[in-house]
């Protein structure tokens, strides 16, 4: 008696939740998003942020009107925005930003590297007094660097606390949350709003690949890194020159490239791949050159691309779609290959913040590595070179840390939903 009793309990209880479903998604669907994101052109990954939250939203939130505020569009991004998200509201001006306050129910902060930005959605609590999400980010000092800004400040954690709902892209950033005191009533791990990109731009990734006599499934991707962004080699920024900065990329850039060069050479003469050298920010087109392409023997350079110009987030994954695998020292190339099921191994150190550990929340914790470890750095080659050997067990392997990653997506787009429709 008491188990058919508890039955008919939960019975109701689940019916009653359906049937408020239609009624919860129709309040959620008149409701206008104020959504700050689009932080920089320079990086396809940066890039990718944007175009990843709107398809979330786009899939799982359809009815609901998207402003979007963004830092930066230029580059040719505004064009990739406005073609592939037609109704999004792209907001330009102050004037438009003061109107998008008093017409949006919510603000919803993207993906990025931390609370980025900071002030606006500050401004958007004290100015309106309406409630604000996050979705998908690290936070500024778990692995502690010499830099000062690298740190969650206390202004911060306040802010943060007074979210609906904060959704860390690595549990060492949801870790670390609870560490600080912050106490939002909703904090839980959330995939990288990058992860769900579906941009594409076929026609320059095959006529790029044609010229290059690279063919689709026999070659990988291998992406260089400096321990920091030299920014103020790009003159759009208008940076100034970091000599810590510079010090520590010099320092290091040896270190960190020579085992991508051995996992270039192991890779392209023990298998029939070749390898194309491709940047996730436009620094790193250089750097590719200098560190990877032309200290390579003769004899394997021979089978080695090196991209020498930058591309936008389309190409990129559409060139990513028809290799085999990446490798490398960034994450949002890897976060867009898996997110699109292609293999992808992490090479990554602490000045990039916590967000490699996601590697881990996702199940490919064996494509993770830590720079600053000699023991991992030592299972770089033999790793990559599996890969490449046995390029289907390795995309099953990225096919089934998608699924984990989709089904993220939609439990954490249920909450935002949920929360507009209060």
């Amino acid at each position: 008696m008491q188990n058919r009793r508890s039955f008919l309990q939960q019975t109701t209880a689940l019916i009653g939740l359906l049937m408020s479903v239609p009624a919860l998604a129709q309040k959620a669907a008149k409701k206008t998003i104020l959504l700050r994101s689009a932080w920089q052109t320079v990086n396809i990954g940066d890039i990718g942020h944007t175009p990843g939250i709107l398809t979330l939203l786009e899939r799982y939130l359809p009815d609901v009107t998207i402003q979007l505020w963004p830092s930066d569009i230029g580059n040719g991004v505004e064009a990739l925005i406005r073609k592939r998200f037609p109704k999004v509201i792209i907001l330009k001006g102050p004037e438009k930003i003061s109107a998008a306050f008093n017409d949006c129910d919510f603000l919803l902060h993207s993906s990025g590297s931390s609370l980025v930005a900071r002030k606006d959605v500050d401004r958007w609590h004290r100015e309106t007094g309406k409630p604000f999400g996050i979705y998908g980010i690290s936070l500024h000092g778990v692995f502690p660097t010499p830099l000062a800004s690298n740190a969650t400040s206390a202004a911060e954690v306040e802010l943060i606390s007074k979210a609906q709902f904060i959704f860390f892209r690595d549990s060492a950033s949801l870790k670390f949350a609870k560490e600080k005191g912050i106490t939002c009533p909703i904090m839980e791990y959330g995939p990288d709003a990058a992860f769900a990109v579906d941009l594409r731009d076929d026609a320059s990734a095959e006529a790029f690949l044609k010229a290059h006599q690279l063919e689709t499934g026999k070659f990988m991707c291998v992406i260089p890194r400096l321990r920091y962004t030299p920014y103020w080699k790009i003159p759009a920024k208008k940076a100034a020159f970091d000599e810590f900065k510079h010090t520590r990329n010099e320092e290091m850039k040896e270190h960190d490239h020579a085992v991508l060069r051995e996992a270039i050479s192991a890779v392209v003469r023990q298998t029939p791949m070749k390898i194309l050298i491709c940047p996730e920010d436009e620094t790193q087109v250089a750097i590719g050159k200098e560190m990877l392409y032309d200290p390579l023997p003769a004899e394997v350079k021979a089978k080695v691309v090196w991209r020498d110009r930058y591309w936008l987030t389309g190409e990129a994954i559409s060139t990513y779609l028809r290799s085999a695998g990446l490798f490398g020292l960034e994450m949002h190339s890897p976060i867009m290959c898996v997110g699109n099921g292609v293999p992808a191994i992490v090479c990554r150190f602490d000045e990039q913040t916590s967000k490699g550990i996601m590697w881990r929340d996702i199940g490919l914790g064996d494509w993770l590595f830590d720079m600053d470890k000699p023991a991992e750095v030592a299972r770089i080659v033999p790793t990559v070179l599996a890969m490449a050997k046995d390029p289907k067990t390795a995309k099953a392997k990225a096919a089934k840390a998608r699924t984990f990653v989709e089904k993220r997506q939609r439990e954490t787009m249920a909450i935002v939903g949920k929360t507009l429709a209060v």
